[in-house]
């Protein structure tokens, strides 16, 4: 977890509120939020990247199943940044405080095949899955079962669109 003292994450800006959350643990829990919410932003244009280039003959299925997990995803998006906001916090999912963030691996932009596209972004969906696993643990540790909970269901979520995935690789040859 990124810590407020991290170069790449200042001490965010917190409202106040009558959650009767601590202050000192809402701030930490937004550090974490945000830090998913960097994840879940590139997670969600990495979806786009694969949905606009995909190729070949699996073209239509894996066209329309990208644009389904990045939906998806899209609501993942807003359900962090809108928890962020409601514990005092301000949602920081600018494109370009993902890319300064996000810690996903760069999405190769000259694949077009519809397996390579499959594997990567079967890669991207299990790097934010363990992440997001990670959130819940260290949402329990700030004794928030509200965040944790919220990461529990996008756990699910992702597991369930990975499943969705990279069942077009599984086939026995």
């Amino acid at each position: 977890m990124k810590t407020l003292t991290d170069e790449r994450v200042a001490p965010p800006q917190m409202y106040e509120t009558e959650n009767d959350i601590s202050p000192q643990r809402r701030t930490e829990l937004n550090v974490l939020m945000n830090q998913r919410l960097a994840d879940a932003v590139d997670l969600q244009m990495q979806l786009k990247q694969a949905h606009w280039n995909v190729k070949g003959p699996s073209f239509i299925g894996l066209h329309e199943l990208f644009d389904k997990v990045d939906e998806a995803v899209e609501t993942y998006v807003d359900m962090i940044a809108e928890r962020i906001v409601q514990l005092g916090g301000i949602a920081e999912g600018t494109v370009r405080v993902a890319a300064a963030r996000t810690r996903l691996e760069e999405y190769p932009l000259t694949i077009a095949d519809g397996l390579a596209h499959v594997e990567a972004v079967a890669k991207a969906l299990s790097t934010f899955g363990h992440e997001a696993r990670n959130t819940i643990e260290q949402a329990g540790e700030l004794d928030d079962a509200d965040t944790a909970d919220l990461f529990t269901e996008i756990s699910r979520g992702i597991d369930k669109w990975l499943w969705f995935v990279e069942a077009h690789s599984q086939a026995p040859k």
